[in-house]
This record gives C-alpha cells, sequence and structure tokens, in this order.
C-alpha cells in the first residue's frame, strides 16, 4: 500500500461501512478506518498486516498492530478477505476472495494477483479419510532475472 493513494474519503468510508455491514460487522471507528484504506477506491488490495499499520499511521489513526492483525482477522472470518500465507512467517490479505492464483515477487515480497483463466488443475489427490479439501490456494513465486 501506498500512503500517497490511501486517502480517506467520504465515498471511501461510506464504501467501507457498506463492505462491513454486508458481512454483519459492527463498524467500529477502528474498522471504518482500516476498511476505507482497503476497499474506499472500490480496487482490491493485497497487504501485509505491517503495511496496513503504516497506511493508518499515515492517516493518523489511532490503531496499534495488534488491532490491525485482530481486525484483519475478523475481516477474514468474515468473508471479507482471504489470507494467503507464502512462507511459514509472512501473511498477505487479499480483498478479491474469489478463487484465484497469486505471483509473490521474492525480490520486493510483493503479492500480486495472476490471470485465474490461464490456471488449470487437472488433478487433485484425494483427501486422506475423514477429511475434505476445503480449498487449494496457489501462489507462483517470481523473481527478476
Amino acid at each position: 500500500m501506498s500512503a500517497a493513494d490511501d486517502t480517506i474519503t467520504a465515498e471511501g468510508s461510506r464504501r467501507a461501512g457498506a463492505w462491513l455491514s454486508s458481512a454483519g460487522l459492527r463498524p467500529t471507528r477502528q474498522r471504518i478506518t482500516l476498511a476505507a484504506l482497503l476497499v474506499g477506491d472500490g480496487q482490491d488490495r493485497h497487504v501485509t498486516a505491517e503495511s496496513l499499520f503504516t497506511a493508518a499511521k499515515d492517516q493518523r489513526a489511532n490503531v496499534s498492530l495488534a488491532t490491525v492483525y485482530n481486525t484483519l482477522r475478523a475481516f477474514c472470518d468474515a468473508g471479507l478477505m482471504q489470507e494467503v500465507t507464502v512462507d511459514g512467517t509472512r501473511s498477505y490479505f487479499d480483498t478479491n476472495t474469489h478463487d484465484h492464483p497469486h505471483f509473490y515477487w521474492e525480490d520486493c515480497g510483493t503479492l500480486c494477483d495472476a490471470p485465474a483463466e490461464d490456471l488449470q488443475i487437472i488433478n487433485l489427490p484425494d483427501a486422506p479419510e475423514g477429511a475434505e479439501i476445503a480449498s487449494v490456494d496457489v501462489v507462483i513465486r517470481l523473481r527478476h532475472k
């Protein structure tokens, strides 16, 4: 997230409130602020908790990093976002909740959508006894040549 693109407008706050209401989440001041940074301009975002925290601080929002983590978790639990884990220590949060693959740029640590229409998963292994496949995450790691 770049701070220059993250100015919270009245329209952004309205859009954020509607986004929260669509999932039955109470629109607290902190949730509205973070949601406006995520969906206020109508564009999908891939953020880390740290990048969202920085964007909130740039807007002079009074939120802690712990609040950002808890809010992102609540947004995921409500189905507003999905968590994309690229390794054991780094998670990104995506406002696009439709099934789609991602490109992860190892050089700069950014995540972006990959074209879903180009992906074909022909066969998956059977789930073990007593389990079912909940989802399949595809992260394609890239680096500059």
